[in-house]
């Protein structure tokens, strides 16, 4: 009777330590496979030269009151560097802005135009507030379709996935170099990120519609239709 309850314990462990594996190799696979699918999508500015696009999307990040976070910085200067290559003359910054008190999107516009860019071809995503919806949101509402995303590479590879799964002729340039973030911060970032693609694997998948949608704001039209200030 011992011998035989061992037995089945001893089943029982190896059932649930391959239930364990796969799933622990599960997350691994999905950021593999992201890597993977989105690195071919990935230029630098010098191969901007070669295309055309709708707009460049910058990816919001956090700000410090009227001013850009260093990674939001990073974003917002290569996405204007991005603009003057001549490639695209519409910039599209997508971002938090869900609270009165918090706003990315004005503090990321008016960067733009202190540094170069036509108030007229800033255009303002509002309810920007996740990676994915930013991309819904772009081809949906903004009615892009061939579009060069800004951010970093770490988060990149997330951007140009969700993009290219919901419709989106997609290319990526990173925006890493300007500030050197300490380990931890790298660590963290990267953590959640893994995470994070996870999640947006699923939602490409099943593809559910944003917080908010709306009327079309065409990007081949004015950034003044997005002004809220």
């Amino acid at each position: 009777m011992v011998k035989e309850f061992i037995t089945k314990f001893k089943r029982a462990i190896s059932v649930l330590l391959l239930l364990a594996f796969i799933l622990v190799q599960i997350p691994v696979l999905i950021n593999v496979y992201m890597y993977e699918f989105s690195t071919k999508y990935f230029l630098t500015i010098e191969e901007l030269n070669d295309y055309s696009f709708d707009c460049v999307l910058v990816l919001g990040a956090g700000v410090w009151g009227d001013s850009p976070s260093h990674m939001l910085e990073e974003r917002l200067n290569k996405g204007v560097e991005v603009y003057n290559t001549g490639c695209t003359n519409r910039i599209l910054m997508s971002g938090d802005h869900g609270r009165t008190d918090y706003d990315e999107v004005n503090v990321m516009k008016d960067f733009a135009i202190d540094n170069g860019a036509v108030a007229e071809e800033v255009f303002m995503d509002h309810a920007g507030f996740s990676t994915y919806e930013s991309m819904y949101r772009a081809k949906e509402i903004f009615q892009v379709k061939k579009v060069v995303i800004v951010t970093q590479k770490y988060h990149l590879y997330r951007a140009v996935y969700d993009a290219r799964k919901l419709g989106l002729e997609a290319y990526g340039v990173e925006a890493d170099g300007q500030y050197n973030y300490s380990l931890p911060v790298r660590s963290y970032n990267n953590i959640r990120e893994a995470m994070a693609r996870c999640k947006d694997f699923v939602w490409c998948f099943f593809k559910p519609e944003p917080t908010y949608l709306g009327d079309a704001i065409p990007i081949s039209s004015s950034g003044v239709l997005t002004d809220d200030k």
